[in-house]
């Protein structure tokens, strides 16, 4: 049977999308009216909240700098992209003093919905640390961004000396995911970069992709870009890397 041929209700039963809505003549019923509003404020609610820092800390159980973009507030995040992609002149010193040669560097950034990063940011490090033998990586202090974007990810990575930098960022909300979380992981990060020069694993969430899942896919990603010093278009998720 097509997907299509299903009764809206079926459908319903395979996917929080908003599919298979009732109907009161020409509009949606109440009920779908409301449930519409609802999610809708979940998402604003997710946009515009402030990430806890110091229960943030605590939950990683790993030293960790916190650092600030150059956007100053959330009005200012949401309002110019571009001032989230960059560090603020004393967090870049902070990171900058810190600097050695290390395999890797976990950037944490609110992104756009701190929510997502405050309940799984830390399960899904402490599960990709769990597959990886400590002893074959050095890793640089945990970075946690305020108000930061993908791209704050490579200005750190490249200060710091991370031959590899790995995001773990909320994403923007859906109507039915304001909780969603995403990592980006760039080879040789560094200011300029492209969305081409990064991997994304995306929709870390009790709805979407599991803890474990995540990490699988993450310490294939962070292993293979080691080995074959790149990332990005020219890195395969699925087992695979391009020639």
């Amino acid at each position: 049977m097509n997907m299509t041929d299903l009764p809206s209700k079926t459908l319903r039963d395979f996917t929080t999308a908003r599919v298979g809505l009732g109907r009161a003549g020409n509009s949606l019923t109440t009920r779908e009216q409301l449930a519409l509003q609802l999610a809708h404020a979940r998402a604003r609610e997710a946009v515009h909240s402030e990430l806890d820092v110091a229960s943030l800390r605590l939950d990683l159980k790993y030293p960790a700098v916190t650092v600030q973009s150059a956007a100053p507030d959330r009005a200012a995040y949401v309002l110019r992209p571009d001032l989230g992609r960059r560090l603020d002149d004393a967090s870049r010193e902070a990171v900058s003093s810190r600097k050695g040669r290390f395999d890797a560097v976990f950037v944490i950034a609110d992104g756009l919905s701190a929510r997502a990063v405050q309940q799984h940011a830390a399960p899904v490090i402490e599960a990709t640390l769990g597959l990886i033998t400590r002893a074959d990586w050095s890793f640089a202090p945990f970075v946690v961004a305020r108000q930061g974007r993908v791209a704050i990810g490579d200005e750190i990575g490249e200060c710091i000396g991370a031959a590899l930098a790995v995001v773990l960022i909320g994403e923007r909300p859906g109507m039915s995911s304001p909780d969603s979380l995403g990592i980006y992981l760039s080879w040789n990060p560094r200011a300029g970069l492209t969305d081409a020069d990064r991997n994304c694993i995306s929709n870390i969430r009790a709805a979407g992709l599991s803890y474990a899942t995540a990490a699988h896919k993450l310490v294939f990603l962070m292993t293979e870009s080691r080995r074959r010093k790149l990332s990005g278009v020219h890195l395969k998720e699925g087992g695979k890397a391009l020639e």
